[in-house]
């Protein structure tokens, strides 16, 4: 092994960089036997006539159906917003729903959507935060014609929120991480207030069972798991100023709207174009 090059792999993720995420195989594969050819014909697509479909694909292991979102011709995968949630959901932060449970099994409902889908009734609707939009589910035949037709890409998430922390200035210390399980050593520091924060430049991460020290070019970030202590922003060595921390899970609308960090990103969701 040459460990020079694993060791500027490493860095690279810890410092921002990423690896391609695994391609994706839908659960009908190519047909090539019958259990995939009922996996095919008991996959639903409901599309709201402007271009944009919605794929709910059932699993031949029977786990969780597989959803899907795209312009007929590419689809993306949905993320599953966790183990408890309707199997027609997904985690969609930048739309909110007041009226929603906000701690379910430790999910907040809230910043959770769905698609509305009955096959019997033959009636598909999505929901983003509060907001309805029509679907109509297509025929199975000319479904099954353009799923054929179409390829299949992992989600196009780069990062997730990994800490959020704010100073008495009312600056904000903001640490994401990659989403995809392969990505997951990768880091990035964003500082400012809110609506412009600026991505820093990394060069090292510690973690451990202690903490995390996040160091920049301008600073470190010294973020604590022990509750009983305060996270702190050192620069220099000298200069230094105590970090309040803010809940991730319970500002996942501030994160996606209004700190700036995520603006204009898809998040692989059938609300990116709502």
């Amino acid at each position: 092994m040459n460990f020079k090059r694993f060791a500027a792999v490493a860095m690279s993720l810890a410092c921002g960089a990423s690896l391609a995420a695994e391609p994706v195989q839908p659960p009908w594969g190519k047909e090539e036997n019958l259990g995939q050819k009922m996996l095919m014909e008991a996959t639903s697509v409901c599309t709201d006539g402007k271009g944009h479909y919605v794929v709910s694909a059932p699993q031949e292991d029977g786990n969780r159906p597989v959803m899907y979102y795209g312009d007929g011709k590419s689809f993306v995968e949905v993320a599953s917003p966790g183990p408890y949630a309707p199997s027609n959901s997904f985690l969609e932060p930048r739309f909110f729903n007041k009226g929603s449970n906000p701690n379910f099994r430790g999910m907040d409902y809230r910043v959770v959507s769905e698609v509305d889908l009955d096959v019997k009734e033959k009636t598909c609707s999505l929901r983003c935060g509060e907001k309805k939009i029509p679907f109509t589910l297509m025929d199975g035949t000319q479904a099954a014609e353009l799923l054929r037709k179409a390829t299949y890409e992992p989600n196009p998430q780069k990062y997730a929120p990994h800490a959020l922390l704010r100073d008495t200035k009312g600056n904000y210390y903001f640490v994401d991480r990659g989403f995809h399980p392969s990505e997951q050593k990768s880091y990035r520091v964003f500082i400012g207030q809110r609506g412009v924060l600026k991505p820093q430049k990394m060069t090292n991460v510690v973690s451990d069972s202690e903490g995390e020290i996040f160091s920049t070019k301008k600073g470190e970030l010294r973020l604590v798991l022990d509750r009983d202590k305060t996270s702190m922003w050192i620069e220099n060595t000298k200069k230094s100023f105590e970090l309040r921390q803010v809940p991730v899970h319970e500002n996942l609308p501030l994160i996606y709207n209004d700190l700036g960090v995520y603006e204009g990103m898809r998040l692989g969701t059938p609300c990116d174009d709502q």
